[in-house]
């Protein structure tokens, strides 16, 4: 009976191993698919962003309450700029700075100036955004037509984005040349700069204005000599911001 227990168990273990033998070699191996997603450069026009909030959508007004025209289109686009407006003010005979009004906002908000730019281009290699001023601040319908000595400048600049892991472009302090030379006002290097960038100039602040406290952007000036001729008229330029597919140094 020994010897059979034996015998038996032997024969069990041998059977076991026959069956684990065969369930490997069933195994159904292994194979692999892919998975993948293209991207190709976006030619739609890119709504303006707030300044303080970047990435939510905003709709900017002009000073005068009128809607500014569209941004550009295309996968390197200029998508706003802030007309300026430096308000009313008495005439005087003494050299003045006068600060920019905020950027208004359709929903009766205010937000400091800026400038915004996207590239959606995905290659990667940077830009150049430059601003003119086209003349010297002028009204052709007065006597005093043109704002001799009048100097606009453009300072406190910073980039700012709701992108993640992007290098921001650099900004420069700007002071316009009535003459009509352009001025670089924010550029990215190769590798930088990709999406949507703003350049905000300075921060509001309250300031007094024949008595009233009112919010103004000190970092974007118009220096106008008391010896200049002024009219009750008024005086208006345009600001040419152009945007190239060359990059910074």
């Amino acid at each position: 009976m020994k010897l059979t227990k034996i015998m038996t168990s032997t024969v069990l273990l041998a059977t076991a191993v026959s069956f684990s033998t065969v369930a490997n070699a069933a195994d159904g191996g292994t194979y692999q698919s892919k998975g993948s997603v293209e991207f190709v450069p976006n030619n739609t026009v890119t709504p303006p962003t707030d300044p303080e909030n970047p990435g939510k959508e905003v709709t900017p007004t002009n000073p005068d309450g009128t809607d500014p025209d569209p941004g550009t289109a295309g996968p390197l686009s200029i998508d706003y700029a802030s007309s300026l407006s430096f308000g009313s003010n008495k005439i005087t005979n003494k050299d003045a700075v006068y600060f920019a009004e905020p950027q208004k906002l359709k929903d009766g908000t205010v937000r400091a100036n800026y400038v915004q730019v996207t590239d959606t281009r995905g290659n990667n290699g940077g830009w150049t955004l430059t601003v003119k001023q086209e003349g010297q601040l002028k009204n052709e319908t007065t006597t005093n037509k043109e704002l001799t000595g009048s100097v606009l400048s453009l300072t406190g600049g910073a980039a700012v984005s709701n992108t993640t892991n992007v290098v921001a472009p650099t900004v420069s302090d700007v002071i316009l040349d009535s003459a009509g030379a352009a001025s670089e006002v924010m550029s990215a290097k190769v590798g930088q700069g990709a999406l949507t960038w703003l350049n905000v100039f300075g921060t509001l602040e309250d300031t007094q204005v024949e008595g009233e406290t009112v919010k103004k952007n000190k970092a974007i000036t118009l220096s106008i000599p008391g010896t200049t001729p002024k009219d009750a008229v008024k005086y208006t330029t345009n600001l040419t911001w152009t945007l190239s597919d060359v990059p910074s140094k």
